[in-house]
């Protein structure tokens, strides 16, 4: 028998007081016990794609793998008749009722919390069979068409959204900037000076053709008296 493999044996019909047989050489009584073997390395089946109908009405559709071992050999001869096909029903049943509990948002940012929440039932309801649960994942979530067209639209508007939220609190900033500059100016004539300075200098360049030259308006006015 191989490292990986455990022996359960029956003698007429009636379960060894012992601990499972292997690996290595197992002696047997002909025509009196009966052996099966169990296979106790990890193995996995594929959660096919279940429709769902989320908490807020969607329909959609999940799919996953469920990762598991035999734990104890003797419960999983005895306590059920076919581990794999009792896990993998018990999977699919678990995931329509836990996801069908979710919203559909829920559902897209959270799979990971999904995955742990079907993988904590599933490790304590198969515990009684012999057989650990070790990895629950979930693959995919498909939505129908219709539906991922009014999510982008969703979302673009909210990005636009945020887009002129930022857009009217920088002009908030700027305008509250230029306040306090006319603030600083007005009690400084100095600072005015060299901002009308410094305005000269930034209008005049090489390609400059056309010259720029602010005349007061209380001279204008003076001449109009």
């Amino acid at each position: 028998m191989s490292e990986y493999e455990r022996a359960v044996i029956l003698r007429l019909g009636r379960l060894r007081p012992k601990p499972p047989r292997g690996p290595g050489v197992i002696f047997l009584v002909p025509c009196i016990d009966d052996l099966a073997v169990v296979d106790i390395r990890t193995r996995s089946f594929d959660l096919h794609r279940q429709e769902i109908l989320t908490r807020d009405m969607v329909t959609i559709s999940i799919d996953g793998v469920v990762y598991y071992s035999i734990k104890s050999p003797f419960d999983a001869m005895l306590q059920v008749y076919d581990p794999e096909e009792a896990t993998e029903k018990l999977a699919m049943t678990t995931l329509r009722n836990v996801a069908g509990t979710h919203k559909l948002m829920d559902l897209l940012s959270s799979k990971e919390y999904l995955s742990n929440q079907i993988e904590g039932i599933l490790y304590n309801s198969t515990e009684p069979w012999g057989i650990r649960v070790e990895r629950v994942e979930i693959k995919e979530i498909f939505m129908p068409d219709q539906l991922k067209r009014a999510l982008a639209v969703e979302q673009e508007a909210m990005r636009e959204a945020k887009a002129k939220v930022a857009a009217a609190q920088g002009e908030r900033d700027a305008v509250t900037a230029l306040k306090e500059a006319a603030d600083i100016m007005e009690t400084n004539p100095i600072a005015l000076q060299l901002r009308y300075l410094q305005t000269l200098n930034s209008i005049c360049n090489d390609d400059t053709r056309s010259y720029v030259f602010p005349f007061p308006v209380d001279i204008v006015r003076n001449l109009m008296k």
